[in-house]
């Protein structure tokens, strides 16, 4: 009998176990070929062997708080100072540079992001050509026209497909380099707080030197009348009034560096706030009120805190992605590209069957390259050992500094308890070696110099202690990460 046709509306049983299996097929590739990517890029974690914890040799407090998270105006009581750090945000050109890196790292995180999208051009174009006779090899009068001019309208189209994960890892990488300058922008905020803030310490702790220096001299101008008349009443001879004039002027003559070094910290200040040089508004270093508590925290805090330390792990994944992106290198790439349009020999006809186009899918596997590949492999590993190291070496520095911090705050505290002795001890010996000269032979004016002198230096190294305490909470706060929140 001969064979019953199945109805041709019916596919057969062949038909579909053949569909079946072609898409069996494509979901295998597909499968393997998402295996692939993920074993050709690697997912960024942490490295566990970062040195991150016990990095303060010393501490205030072992828990988690830590005067980083303090807003900046907390930190700082006095509102002419705090005028001051504003003025410097919202005018420093530095800070100014780093906004406009983080825009120029967000127009590059934006075009990452749009490799995901097939290239499409347009194009208009007339081309008029001539070819041989002879070339062409037609016999004579055939009356073929050799002279042709081709209209043409097109659309191009070309996709990468994203098989390997190139175009991911692309994008991760300058998404790190956003976030790298994004957390440099807030590093410079960081910096330049401090910087002013010290400068402005600097600048009241120079202010009560020379007053202190001024008020000396004048004491030293009475002391030179004083030895003058003692002179006449033969109790001190002209030695004396000689030596209490040169102790007038060797007070004296460091006034004019005072006050350069007043003008200089004053130009200093004004470059910070974006200003020409000039006079800067201030207080006194004696109305100065430091934050009664410092925390550091914990050193693992650094990590999420400090934002340089940010920047450098930043830095260290986009290296880890470009490695990410060298590898990739060694897979074959899928393009596909179409293109299609209108195109006729006659103008008037240009829309009449004059549709063309053409769909080209193809894939490109590496085999020899002249070792690039494999050189640009290496160099993005070495690079990112290179960016990891510098990532250990920021973390370590951050530890090492707000060590310093904390130990220059404990012995600033120290040192003004023993110096508000030293000078109470030096103004009793000035005052009595003065007396003693006055009514017994046995003091020449050599001991109140040398009383006068020392007086001097610790008043001075006085108002230094004070600086060196509200400069070591500001270089805490920044060594911290404060500044930014």
């Amino acid at each position: 009998m001969p064979r019953q046709k199945l109805p041709a509306s019916q596919p057969s049983n062949h038909l579909i176990m053949k569909t079946r299996n072609q898409v069996y097929i494509t979901l295998g590739l597909a499968g393997l070929l998402a295996l692939a990517s993920c074993k050709v890029n690697q997912v960024y974690k942490r490295p566990g062997d970062l040195k991150a914890a016990n990095l303060y040799r010393d501490s205030l407090k072992t828990d988690t708080t830590s005067m980083a998270s303090l807003p900046w105006r907390s930190l700082f009581a006095d509102t002419i100072l705090q005028n001051l750090i504003q003025e410097g945000i919202n005018n420093n050109l530095d800070l100014k540079t780093a906004v406009l890196k983080i825009a120029e790292a967000q127009a590059t995180l934006q075009a990452s992001k749009a490799a995901y999208l097939p290239s499409l051009s347009a194009g208009v174009q007339a081309t008029k050509a001539k070819s041989s006779q002879a070339a062409l090899n037609f016999p004579a009068g055939t009356g073929i026209n050799l002279n042709t001019t081709t209209y043409q309208a097109s659309l191009n189209a070309s996709w990468e497909v994203n098989i390997w994960g190139q175009l991911s890892s692309l994008k991760r990488q300058a998404l790190a380099n956003f976030l790298q300058s994004d957390a440099a922008k807030r590093a410079v905020q960081t910096q330049l707080i401090a910087d002013i803030a010290n400068n402005y310490y600097n600048l009241l702790s120079l202010d009560q030197q020379l007053r202190i220096t001024e008020e000396t001299v004048k004491n030293r101008i009475k002391d030179v009348e004083t030895m003058t008349a003692l002179k006449e009443g033969a109790i001190v001879n002209g030695a004396a009034v000689v030596q209490s004039e040169a102790n007038r002027y060797a007070a004296e003559v460091s006034i004019p560096d005072l006050k350069q070094s007043i003008r200089e910290t004053e130009n200093a200040l004004d470059i910070l706030l974006a200003r020409a040089p000039g006079p800067v508004n201030r207080a006194t270093l004696t109305q100065q009120v430091p934050i009664a508590q410092l925390s550091a925290g914990l050193s693992t805090q650094l990590l999420s805190n400090r934002p340089d330390v940010q920047a450098s792990e930043y830095a260290f994944r986009s290296a880890f992605e470009n490695t990410n992106v060298a590898h990739s290198y060694f897979y074959p790439t899928l393009t596909i590209t179409a293109s299609g349009g209108l195109s006729t020999l006659q103008l008037k006809n240009f829309f009449d069957n004059s549709v063309f186009y053409n769909l080209v899918g193809g894939l490109t596997q590496p085999i020899f390259n002249k070792g690039q590949n494999k050189a640009r492999y290496r160099i993005a590993q070495a690079q990112q050992q290179e960016a990891f190291n510098t990532f250990q070496q920021t973390l370590l520095s951050a530890g090492q500094e707000v060590s310093n911090a904390l130990y220059s705050y404990q012995n600033a505290g120290t040192k003004q308890q023993l110096r508000a002795k030293q000078i109470a001890a030096l103004q009793k010996s000035v005052s009595y070696t003065n007396e003693l000269l006055r009514y017994s032979s046995a003091t020449n004016y050599t001991d109140v110099l040398t009383s006068e002198q020392s007086l001097l230096a610790a008043q001075l190294s006085g108002v230094n202690d004070r600086l060196q305490e509200l400069q070591a909470i500001v270089n805490l706060y920044r060594a911290l990460g404060g500044g930014w929140q």
